[in-house]
């Protein structure tokens, strides 16, 4: 698909300027967010891809700013008369102009985070279904247990146009491509789950042999283990967490209290620690939109600022919130490019994109393992819930080890991690340099769904509570 505002979206520069006078009338400040995506999904299941989908999202949001005040209208026609009715509506609300001012000028783009080498609008159906099936097979060919297979490749393109009250207009083309699989083993009356996936900011090129490889390995992998593990005692320990898919303790302990808006309101434990240590020197925790393909990547945010690399935390400080253009206004710093929505019926509202912590100097994952005498390995985070006001989080980990004097012994399953994300921050005792940013389809949910990833070299936290037996 193009990119191209009258061609996609039937509106002109002239049109553009009409509109946003139009919503002015009631604010200080006025944005339009156009947005057309096409998604398809492809689900096999039984051994069999019986199903499919197909949607088309197209329309344009309105948003007018006065002072603290916003109002927001859309409509899923781009005719003229549409967009100035929304205009009209989203000025009521905001009432008459007020006090907004934007902040300071903007950085110039980084290069395109993505791209897609080949269109997903020209991907052949019959293709993707043997490679859904061939990659069933690879699953079931490594493993002896009997299983259910349940695939779900799906891909979407969106074009989004953005225009603002300075005149500022900015497009953006955004593939992605997801795969994910549930695999269900079973073994003496005992089931195992597993959950595989990844998703790309590409096009059809991520179809490939390697991919099926990749995926079916991590889904058989240490199934042995998951089938004699058991609960641990639990209590006050040591915890190393592995690379990669750890980062969602990142993202959800950490990550979301250094959302600019918690701050502002007073809600976040962060709110009063800019430019104070959090943690020891030598951790460095970032949110980053320029990563090449990865799901949280994006060339602009939904309010057209460039995507660019966020220091939350630069060697133990805290140097940066995450900040859409209202958070940047009022603490008077550039926007961070955080400003996101789930599309253009939802008002843009600060939120990550791919956050994870920076590779450290403490050796390797064995060495964390080592200096531990008794703690626990995790590797594989579920569902986890975190208060942004007290900062406390509780994460459930199915898969991990116990260690017991600088050891891996018995598998553990079935673990809660209960601690405080200040409190965690501060008892990071060593960070290995091995960051791995993981490429699942991780969707953050704050009042709307994005898509967003995580990472993290392997660390060693200290006293965090282990909920077992």
């Amino acid at each position: 698909m193009k990119n191209n505002s009258e061609e996609v979206f039937g509106v002109t520069p002239e049109q553009l300027r009409t509109i946003v006078a139009e919503g002015l009338k009631g604010g200080d400040w006025c944005d339009l967010y156009f947005e057309q995506t096409v998604y398809n999904d492809m689900l096999l299941r039984d051994s069999s891809v019986a199903s499919g989908g197909f949607h088309l999202d197209y329309g344009c949001g309105v948003r007018v700013l006065n002072g603290e005040k916003t109002g927001y209208a859309y409509s899923e026609s781009t005719d003229i008369q549409s967009l100035l009715d929304a205009a009209r509506a989203a000025g009521a609300v905001a009432g008459k102009p007020g006090s907004f001012k934007v902040g300071p000028s903007i950085p110039t783009a980084t290069p395109p985070p993505y791209a897609m080498r080949q269109d997903w609008a020209d991907a052949d159906k019959k293709r993707l279904s043997e490679w859904l099936l061939k990659l069933e097979t690879a699953i079931r060919s490594r493993c002896i247990y009997p299983s259910k297979i349940i695939a779900l490749l799906s891909w979407s393109t969106s074009n989004i146009l953005m225009y603002n009250s300075l005149d500022e207009t900015t497009g953006d083309t955004r593939p992605l491509g997801s795969v994910s699989v549930t695999a269900i083993f079973s073994k003496d009356g005992r089931t195992e789950q597993r959950n595989v996936s990844r998703s790309y900011r590409c096009g059809l090129e991520m179809i490939t042999d390697s991919l099926i490889d990749e995926l079916a390995s991590e889904a058989v992998k240490d199934l042995d283990d998951s089938f004699a593990a058991s609960r641990p005692k639990g209590g006050r320990m040591p915890v190393v967490m592995a690379a990669g898919a750890s980062g969602i303790l990142l993202h959800e302990a950490m990550g979301h209290a250094f959302e600019a808006d918690f701050n502002r309101k007073g809600q976040s434990i962060f709110s009063d620690r800019m430019g104070q240590r959090v943690c020891k020197s030598g951790i460095s925790i970032i949110d980053d939109a320029t990563i090449p393909g990865s799901r949280g990547s994006l060339l602009y945010d939904d309010e057209g600022v460039p995507g660019q690399k966020t220091y939350m935390v630069h060697d133990g400080i805290l140097t940066s919130y995450l900040h859409d253009r209202i958070c940047a206004a009022y603490y008077g710093v550039v926007p961070t490019g955080n400003g996101r929505r789930e599309s253009f019926r939802y008002n843009p509202i600060p939120r990550m994109r791919t956050t994870y912590m920076e590779s450290g100097s403490d050796g390797t994952l064995q060495d964390l393992i080592g200096s531990v005498r008794k703690g626990i390995y995790v590797d594989k985070f579920a569902n986890g819930e975190v208060k942004i006001g007290e900062g406390d989080f509780t994460f459930y980990v199915n898969r991990g080890y116990l260690i017991e004097n600088g050891r891996l012994t018995r598998p553990v399953k079935d673990v809660n991690i209960i601690g405080n994300g200040p409190r965690a921050l501060a008892d990071i005792e060593a960070v290995a340099g091995d960051l791995k940013i993981d490429d699942g389809t991780w969707t953050c949910g704050k009042e709307q769904s994005v898509a967003v990833s995580c990472g993290i070299p392997s660390v060693l936290i200290n006293n965090l509570t282990v909920g077992g037996e």
